[in-house]
């Protein structure tokens, strides 16, 4: 078999094992073999296949020790959009056959919708911002149960700014003595949780900032208002290379900051954002977006464009549409400073004849 010089792998994963459906170079089905998990058996099977050859597999959970036994075995990994490809199959039933086969084919026919993979090292590297960004999100639950439950009794600080910082510690547990004695306890511990999760977040940025190199492209994405170093690492290693976007609304739709869009006998309807995105982007622009929100009452903020398009939407929108429209601007502005090698300079509003038409990343210098 490995005299032939052109062969299409196709790869349904499961958990447990793989199923590997292999063409020939006139699209015939030759092989079918399924492998189960274990190390170096995948890697043992594509050894017999040229290098080069493309293995094709979905987007599943498990797929980087797939992907690194595939390489290992020097064929190249194609990662197929699972959506995308089923609808492109068109298989009435699903199996794991018909799912081998049917990437296979895909791949066959040069129409396999694939996706970005990472560099292995890059995979590596990923997962200290995504950490950061899980750890990040059992800090806001707690936060925001605390708040909960200082609201349930009518409790509160006199201040906008973040009580659960250093500077408003006394207070805090001055408050909390209005508490109930079990509910107290209880707050109580959650902040010792969040204390505990606070230092480990630290190390973790820490360590980012240790291995990582503030490259040009980070140092663009830092001059955005709302993503600070980072943010802006998180949103770098996410993106890969800004050549894969051909425009902002490209970039945008891929981080999920676009409504569902339904249209019908004329009428359209805007849903809520796309749940099918790359969802560590999206969390990167979204935070970048609540930085803006929370910095918006200080001085040196107040006459930035963001702040002033957030305070516009949310009275029309409220605060989550408000949000999400900051966030979509900033993944718009994040690929115009790539795109354009400068950093963002604030947008100058454009005014056609007889009304005001507002700023967009495109307009003015916000695109570089």
């Amino acid at each position: 078999m490995s005299n032939h010089p052109h062969y299409k792998v196709g790869c349904d994963a499961h958990k447990h094992y793989s199923l590997f459906s292999v063409l020939d170079a006139g699209g015939h089905l030759i092989q079918r073999v399924r492998i189960n998990h274990a190390p170096g058996a995948i890697r043992a099977f594509l050894s017999q296949f040229p290098p080069g050859t493309p293995v094709a597999l979905e987007t599943v959970g498990n797929w980087y020790w797939i992907v690194d036994e595939i390489e290992e075995a020097g064929c190249l990994p194609l990662l197929a959009h699972a959506a995308k490809a089923k609808s492109m199959m068109g298989h009435v039933h699903k199996t794991d056959k018909l799912d081998a086969g049917g990437l296979a084919t895909l791949l066959h026919l040069g129409t396999l919708p694939a996706v970005w993979i990472p560099p292995g090292d890059l995979r590596d590297e990923r997962e200290l911002p995504r950490t950061r960004m899980a750890f990040s999100k059992v800090r806001t639950m707690l936060k925001n149960r605390i708040h909960s439950t200082l609201a349930k009794y009518a409790l509160s600080l006199d201040t906008h700014s973040d009580i659960f910082t250093a500077k408003w510690r006394p207070q805090l547990l001055q408050v909390l003595e209005h508490l109930p004695a079990e509910t107290r306890r209880c707050v109580q511990q959650e902040l010792e949780l969040l204390d505990l999760l606070q230092t480990h977040i630290h190390r973790l940025e820490a360590r980012i900032l240790e291995r990582v190199e503030l490259t040009p492209a980070i140092q663009l994405l830092m001059s955005i208002p709302g993503p600070a170093e980072i943010l802006s690492i998180v949103i770098d290693r996410e993106l890969g290379s800004i050549q894969r976007f051909p425009a902002p609304k490209h970039l945008a739709s891929y981080s999920g900051l676009v409504p569902r869009v339904r249209a019908s006998g004329g009428k359209v309807h805007y849903g809520r954002m796309i749940k099918q995105a790359n969802n560590y982007l999206k969390w990167a622009f979204i935070e970048a977006a609540n930085v803006i929100v929370r910095q918006r009452h200080h001085a040196n903020w107040r006459g930035k464009y963001v702040v002033r398009l957030y305070e516009r939407t949310r009275q029309r929108k409220g605060h989550a549409v408000a949000v999400g429209a900051t966030a979509r601007y900033l993944a718009e502005a994040a690929f115009w400073v790539l795109k354009k090698g400068e950093p963002y300079r604030e947008p100058v509003p454009r005014r056609p004849a007889g009304r005001t038409s507002p700023a967009s990343p495109k307009q003015g210098q916000a695109r570089a």
